[in-house]
């Protein structure tokens, strides 16, 4: 949880750990758009938190990453071909989103090649990622989270770069 300081006698403010958490695909997006959006906004002084490979190692959501989530001002969760395909990807979506509704977080969704409606509606890629899961996963409670995730996220105002 953010750190609580008083900032005078009447107003609490709130320290983050982190401005900013960015929530992406490494294959799609961590080498171009992603990697070049965390130096622009480290350049300009933002505090930028973007997980490195070393921290996937489990297919569970990590406690470091989970403190990372709830500790950041803001999330962008880059939205790419790929993203759905990673249940690491979309644990860490259902924690953004729950940090969004119980704890007023601010959460900015970036469809980078992709269309919104295919996230919102599980469309194209999207939906053959979320089948192939539910084969593979047997606690179907955990995959509706994910579909609930995916629909409330791309429900939000966001960017979309439809460049292909």
């Amino acid at each position: 949880m953010p750190n609580p300081t008083l900032a005078s006698s009447s107003s609490l403010a709130y320290e983050w750990t982190y401005d900013v958490f960015l929530s992406f695909r490494g294959e799609d997006t961590r080498l171009g758009f992603t990697g070049h959006l965390y130096h622009a906004l480290c350049e300009v002084g933002v505090n930028t938190f973007m997980d490195d490979q070393g921290l996937r190692k489990g297919e569970e959501i990590t406690p470091f990453l989970m403190k990372a989530i709830q500790e950041s001002r803001i999330a962008i969760v880059i939205f790419s071909e790929n993203y759905a395909s990673s249940t690491f990807c979309l644990q860490e979506l259902v924690m953004i989103m729950e940090c969004l509704k119980h704890q007023g977080r601010l959460v900015w969704p970036v469809f980078y090649k992709v269309d919104p409606s295919d996230v919102r509606h599980q469309k194209g890629s999207y939906a053959e990622a979320l089948a192939k899961h539910e084969t593979r996963i047997s606690d179907k409670d955990k995959v509706e989270k994910w579909r609930l995730a995916l629909q409330k996220a791309a429900s939000l105002s966001g960017w979309h770069s439809n460049r292909r």
